[in-house]
């Protein structure tokens, strides 16, 4: 997609002259924040139970959404060009129905999905998710980055249908809907190229609320009528020439414009733009189908298990999940093939399945004598699975293991035990008394088990001994685990939250654990640290933390090794301490030399001194401390000479400073990269840390750019008052350039008579900002 063609859809899907600036929100520090707690962060999906909160986008930010082709625009966000966004539209009461990842762009547009020259809906996502949403009125589409919500735009309910050219030849009515929307918040226009070349002058006409008013250049008025009873809007243009009302009617560019809010800088933000006589569905080659386009996804985790000889095979799965916004699972057809071909015929056998909840089922009559193939399919009102999902047959030799939750240990109050097995289908059994439950040898019950059909309740101490048999008749292991429900019952299980590396120590956090009633309080907490990630490690030190609270820090370890840790919760009436908890690791205690450049640092100012703080790293007579600027995020290379390198002050001292200049010409507008390399003379030990210094961005754009004899006129807009704005343009293959200054968040150049350039012919101009904002190319009009 060339430039010029991103820079007409910015004007017409964001506001029409966009004269003033609103600042831009900094949300980077969200963001950095969420990344550092990613480790134990949550998934992004929704559920039909809600979606991330999040405000409409501020300028120069904002959401586009054009629902008739399942298509969304991402403008501005130019403060995480080169971070990947997540783009999700959430249904209320149905839950997520697409999304997409993608890598936000600086120059105006961030990204866009199902667009030529963007990304496909699914982008990034597991296959259940690889499906284009049929974006409908009441869909939130909302854009994330690392795990934050930025800004959620809403989908208005407003269409326009096709104009129609009254018996006068000079008025045209369009007629449309819309409903849940300020009148005042919308806009009708008919979009038409071949207008530029008639006295209206621009490629579309437009209408908003109130009486007649005439166009921008003239050759028509028009005006907009709401009527909120019955949701339907009037858009009626009369032409001062027929002929150009034929061209207007003929077009079949009908746009119905809605916007959530417009700030006090007539920016129109949170924005759809319905269009008449658009397909739905993917819009771009290769990009996935919509919700009803195809039969349903086919069930996951299938086995068939089938004993040598035997009749039957035993099939089961993990039942399907529908695809967002489609039709739900119905079922399941699930049939056995015989390998072998009579005359070009296979046997089948097979069971239909009514319950989309189904977990297995087993096909009976097979021929002990012959192989054969399984293969499953879901069932919805559209279809069935295609291609069907197999299941290989196996003759499985491999025990299941099953076990109980929760494990054994003291209570207060009876329990509720819960056997799981490691694999589907496997046939449990359990007793009470001690007895053993299966008998291997002959792969069946025993006279005491009882089967195992559910949660199974403790209400007194005693033992639960378990065991079972898979499909192929493999036999688990016998495991028991004991239960002591009592008036002294230890804590429960707690969880480690965060385990943070400090000089030859560890800081742990762990959530604050149940004292079990009827105990009143926790009295501390035990933590063990470990040099293995094995279970049947022994702890090599135990660490009490005595009291509520719900941090401490791990010391006397040795630097640059390898930990793991657990913690079990005490409470006030048992002094013995309760279940470990799950170990955490392997977290690495700092070793004597430690290098920390300091915290990353976002939109940064231009033209000012910059400080390099690495204060926190380690000192001393035999340290020595090195800055360098990377070429990359990776610190694969130091940066070469050239317009992107900075002077670092003093590149030697532990805390320096450079200056982040003014942007120029073949200059990066991207973050910059430090590293610190903190060195022991005394030992060699070595360590290093970076730093990403992102600046501020200006957002410029480009709204035209025309020349005729003697007269060279381009304008446009920026985010950034006072910004140095350079254009450039080529005639005969050489460049020329000339400044302008941006002035209320517009810039306008023109140079006449002899500063004029010459005829360029078929030309682009390219702009940028001394602020770091690029755009371009874009095409002259002659």
């Amino acid at each position: 997609m060339s430039r010029s063609t991103i820079t007409a859809r910015q004007r017409r899907a964001s506001s029409a002259e966009r004269t003033t600036t609103v600042s831009r929100r900094t949300k980077a520090a969200a963001v950095a924040a969420a990344t550092a707690l990613s480790l134990g962060a949550l998934g992004v999906w929704a559920t039909s139970a809600g979606a991330a909160a999040a405000a409409v986008p501020v300028f120069p930010d904002n959401i586009v959404a054009f629902p008739d082709r399942d298509f969304v625009s991402v403008e501005g966000y130019e403060e995480y060009a080169g971070q990947e966004a997540t783009l999700e539209v959430f249904r209320p009461g149905v839950g997520t129905v697409g999304a997409a990842k993608a890598i936000v762009a600086a120059g105006g547009v961030a990204f866009e999905v199902n667009h030529p020259g963007g990304s496909c809906w699914g982008a990034g996502f597991a296959p259940l998710m690889q499906v284009t949403p049929d974006l409908i009125p009441g869909d939130e589409v909302t854009v994330s980055i690392g795990g934050i919500a930025l800004d959620t735009t809403t989908i208005q309910d407003l269409h326009a249908s096709n104009s129609v050219l009254q018996a006068d030849g000079v008025t045209m009515l369009v007629a449309g809907r819309i409903a849940g929307l300020d009148p005042a918040q919308m806009e009708q226009r008919v979009i038409e190229p071949a207008l530029v070349d008639t006295a209206v002058g621009k490629r579309d006409v437009r209408a908003v609320l109130g009486g007649f008013q005439p166009g921008p250049n003239g050759a028509y008025q028009s005006k907009l009528e709401v009527d909120v009873a019955s949701n339907t809007f009037l858009a009626t243009y009369l032409f001062d020439d027929p002929a150009v009302a034929a061209i207007a009617a003929a077009a079949t560019g009908e746009r119905a414009m809605g916007w959530q809010l417009v700030d006090s800088n007539a920016n129109r933000q949170g924005l759809t733009i319905a269009e008449f006589g658009e397909a739905g569905g993917p819009g771009v080659g290769g990009c996935p189908n919509g919700p009803l386009q195809n039969g349903p996804p086919g069930p996951t985790n299938t086995t068939a298990a089938r004993v040598p000889g035997a009749t039957s095979i035993t099939v089961n799965w993990t039942p399907a999940l529908a695809i967002p916004g489609g039709q739900p699972i119905l079922g399941y057809r699930v049939w056995a093939v015989d390998t072998t071909s009579v005359n070009g015929e296979q046997v089948e056998i097979g069971r239909r399945i009514g319950n989309p909840a189904a977990i297995g089922t087993t096909i009976t009559g097979l021929d002990p004598l012959r192989e054969y193939t399984v293969v499953i399919a879901s069932v919805s009102s559209v279809g069935e699975t295609f291609p069907a999902v197999p299941a290989l047959v196996v003759h499985d030799t491999v025990a299941p293991v099953i076990t109980a939750s929760p494990a054994g240990g003291s209570y207060a109050v009876a329990q509720s035990v819960t056997l799981t097995a490691n694999e589907p289908g496997v046939d449990m059994w359990y007793t009470t008394d001690g007895s053993d439950p299966i008998d291997a040898n002959t792969a069946s019950s025993t006279a005491t088990a009882i089967h195992y059909t559910g949660p199974i309740s403790v209400a007194a101490s005693g033992t639960v001994t378990y065991g079972g048999f898979d499909p192929s008749s493999n036999a688990s292991a016998i495991a028991t685990e004991s239960y002591v429900i009592t008036n002294q019952p230890t804590a429960a299980k707690t969880d480690i939250l965060t385990a943070v590396p400090a000089l030859q120590s560890v800081i742990l956090t762990w959530a604050a654990a149940d004292p079990v009633s009827p105990a009143t309080a926790i009295s501390g907490y035990e933590v063990k640290v470990y040099d293995s990630s094995s279970g049947s490690a022994v702890a090599v030190a135990t660490v009490p933390f005595p009291g509520a609270g719900t941090s401490g820090t791990v010391t006397g370890l040795t630097g640059n090794q390898q930990y793991w840790f657990t913690v079990a919760a005490i409470n006030d009436i048992n002094p013995a301490p309760g279940p470990e908890s799950n170990r955490v690791g392997p977290i690495t205690a700092l070793g004597p030399v430690v290098a920390d450049a300091g915290p990353d640092q976002a939109n940064v100012v231009r033209n000012t001194t910059v400080q390099l703080n690495g204060s926190a790293s380690t000192t001393g007579a035999t340290i020595t401390y090195q800055w360098v600027q990377l070429a990359t995020a990776q610190g694969v290379e130091v940066m070469a000479p050239g317009p992107n390198l900075r002077t670092i002050a003093n590149p030697t001292a532990a805390s320096t400073t450079f200056l982040l200049p003014s942007y120029t010409f073949g200059q990066s507008s991207g973050p910059l990269y430090f590293q610190l390399t903190v060195t022991d003379t005394s030992t060699g030990e070595i360590k290093s840390d970076r730093v990403t210094i992102t600046p501020r961005n200006d957002v410029v754009t480009v709204a035209s750019a025309r020349w005729k004899q003697n007269d060279f006129r381009v304008t446009g807009t920026g985010a950034i008052e006072g910004a140095i704005i350079t254009v450039r343009w080529t005639v005969s293959n050489v460049t020329s350039s000339a400044t302008t200054t941006v002035v209320a968040g517009a810039w306008d150049l023109r140079l006449r008579n002899g500063a004029a350039p010459a005829n360029p012919g078929p030309a682009t101009v390219t702009v940028t900002s001394n602020q770091g904002g690029t755009f371009g190319p874009f095409n002259v009009v002659r």
